[in-house]
C-alpha cells in the first residue's frame, strides 16, 4: 500500500496580477479620499484664521474710533471760566469761536461713508480735527482712512487732511449699506445726509448714537461653502457726549 504525503504548501498560492492591482486601486482610493479631506479642512481653517484676522481688523478699528469720539467736544467753551471766556474769546460771534483753534467744536460734518468731529484725541488738551472716510485719499476706492491734524485757526469744514490707512477690501455699498448712522435722542435716524456744522448745526447738535457696520472681503480666500471669497462683518454703536458748538440754544447731551 502507497500512502501520498500532502506538502503543506501544496494547496497555497500568491495572489494573482489583477487582486493586486485591485488592491492598489482601492488603497488608492482611500488614500486620496483621505489627503482630500485634510486639504479641505487646511483651506477651511485657512479661511477662518483669515475671517478672524478681518474680524479682529475692524474691531481694532472700532475700538479707536470709539476712544477718539469720546473725545469730541474737548475742550470747548463750557469749559472755561466764564469771566475768563468773556476776555479770551468773542463770544457774540459764533463762527469766530468755531474758528478758535483752542475750542474743540464737536461734530463738524456727518455723512453715510463719512465722520469728522474735533477733539483733544491725544489727551494733552491740544485740538484736533479728526476724519474717519471711504477713500479719503482718493488713491484706494475700498478703503477706509482716518486723518488726525492738530486744528488750525479757520472753520472747521475747512481744515487740512492727513491720510492713513484703518481698512481695505471694504465691500460697503454707502447707499444701500452705509457704514455710519446716525440716531437723534428720541431714536429716531438721520437720513437726510450729508450735513454738517455750517449748513445744518440744528441735525448736527441733535446726534445722540452712532452705529457703524463694517463688511470686508477677502478675494484671496475663497469659502468652501459658497465658492465665494470670505467675508467678515463687525457693527458697533457708541453714544455720544454730543457737546457740539453746533447751534446756540440746541438741546446738547452735555449740557
Amino acid at each position: 500500500m502507497k500512502f501520498k504525503r500532502n506538502s503543506p504548501t501544496a494547496k497555497q498560492r500568491g495572489f494573482s496580477l489583477l487582486e493586486l492591482l485591485l488592491v492598489i486601486a482601492i488603497l488608492s482610493l482611500i488614500v486620496g479620499a483621505v489627503f482630500s479631506q485634510m486639504g479641505d479642512a487646511q483651506r477651511r481653517l485657512n479661511a477662518e484664521e483669515m475671517k478672524l484676522g478681518d474680524f479682529q481688523e475692524a474691531r481694532d478699528f472700532v475700538d479707536q474710533f470709539f476712544r477718539d469720539i469720546n473725545q469730541a467736544g474737548t475742550p470747548n467753551i463750557r469749559m472755561y471760566d466764564p469771566t475768563v471766556v468773556a476776555n479770551g474769546f468773542d463770544v457774540t460771534n459764533q463762527t469766530s469761536l468755531m474758528s478758535n483753534s483752542r475750542l474743540a467744536v464737536g461734530l463738524v460734518s456727518i455723512a453715510n461713508d463719512s465722520i469728522t468731529f474735533e477733539g483733544s484725541v491725544n489727551g494733552t488738551g491740544t485740538v484736533q480735527s479728526v476724519t474717519y472716510k471711504i477713500n479719503g485719499s482718493g488713491a484706494c476706492t475700498y478703503c477706509l482712512q482716518r486723518s488726525q491734524v492738530d486744528k488750525a485757526t479757520g472753520l472747521p469744514t475747512a481744515q487740512l487732511t492727513n491720510w492713513g490707512t484703518e481698512i481695505n477690501d471694504l465691500t460697503n455699498n454707502t447707499t444701500t449699506f452705509p457704514i455710519f448712522k446716525y440716531y437723534q435722542y428720541d431714536g429716531t435716524q438721520i437720513t437726510t445726509l450729508p450735513v454738517d456744522i455750517t449748513t445744518d448745526p440744528a441735525t448736527i447738535a441733535k446726534v445722540k448714537t452712532i452705529q457703524i457696520n463694517l463688511t470686508i472681503r477677502n478675494n484671496a480666500i475663497i469659502d468652501q461653502k459658497t465658492g465665494q471669497p470670505i467675508e467678515t462683518s463687525f457693527e458697533g454703536e457708541v453714544s455720544l457726549n454730543n457737546c457740539s458748538m453746533a447751534s446756540t440754544g440746541q438741546a446738547m447731551s452735555c449740557q
